[in-house]
C-alpha cells in the first residue's frame, strides 16, 4: 500500500525560488530606485490581504508603488515581480514530476502566492500539469502558517491527516502541519528530499 493518499508541496523555496520574498523585492526596487524601507512599511500592511486575494494586484501596487506618479506603469512593475521566478537549484521540481508520472497519489500545492504571481508561476513554469488541486492562499483565502488553511486542505481532500505528506521549507510551516496531523517534511534540498521520500516509501 502506497504510504500516502495525497503529498502537497510549497512552491517559493521548495519548486521554484520565492516569488516576492525580501530578495525579490530589493532586486526589483533597486531597478525601479525605489525606497526600501518605504516599500516595505505599505508592504506589510498589504501584503496579507493581498496574499488571500483580498485586494486586486492594482490595489496592492497602488498602496505599495503608485501612490504617487511614477515614470514606469503597473505592467511594467509586475513584469519586474514575476522576472523574479525561477526555477530553483537543486530545487524539487523534477521530483513532482516525477511522482506524478507514477500516478500513485494526488498530488498537490499548499502555498502562500498571490493571484498574479501564482498564475504566472503555475503556468510559465508547468507546475499545474502536475497537480489535481492547489490550496494556494489566494485561492482559500488564508496564509501559512494558520491551522486554518491546513484544516480547510484536509476538509476538501476528505482523508485522513496522516494521508498527507507536506513538504516545505519553512519549520513553522512544517510544525503547524504536523500540529494537524499531517507527516511533514522540511525541504532542505532535492538530494535531502529524495532521500527521505525513499525513506517513506514514496521513491
Amino acid at each position: 500500500m502506497f504510504p500516502f493518499d495525497v503529498i502537497l508541496f510549497d512552491v517559493g523555496g521548495v519548486l521554484l525560488t520565492n516569488g516576492w520574498d525580501h530578495r525579490e523585492r530589493a532586486a526589483v526596487l533597486d531597478q525601479f530606485h525605489l525606497d526600501r524601507a518605504e516599500f516595505e512599511a505599505r508592504h506589510a500592511t498589504q501584503n496579507d490581504a493581498w496574499e488571500r486575494d483580498a485586494i486586486s494586484v492594482k490595489e496592492y501596487l497602488e498602496a505599495t508603488v503608485f501612490y504617487v506618479p511614477r515614470s514606469f506603469s503597473q505592467d511594467d512593475f509586475l513584469d519586474a515581480i514575476c522576472a523574479q521566478s525561477k526555477l530553483l537549484d537543486d530545487g524539487a521540481l523534477g521530483i513532482l514530476g516525477e511522482l506524478a508520472v507514477s500516478e500513485k497519489c494526488m498530488l498537490g500545492v499548499l502555498n502562500n502566492e498571490a493571484r498574479a504571481t501564482n498564475e504566472y508561476r503555475f503556468g510559465t513554469f508547468g507546475i499545474r500539469d502536475h497537480l489535481k488541486v492547489a490550496f494556494s492562499s489566494c485561492y482559500v483565502g488564508l496564509r501559512k502558517p494558520g491551522s486554518a488553511i491546513y484544516l480547510r486542505a484536509l476538509d476538501i481532500l476528505g482523508v485522513p491527516p496522516g494521508r498527507v505528506l507536506f513538504i516545505d521549507d519553512r519549520e513553522e510551516n512544517t510544525v503547524a502541519a504536523e500540529a494537524v496531523g499531517m507527516k511533514a517534511v522540511q525541504f532542505q534540498g532535492a538530494t535531502a528530499l529524495r532521500r527521505e521520500l525513499e525513506n517513506l516509501g514514496v521513491l
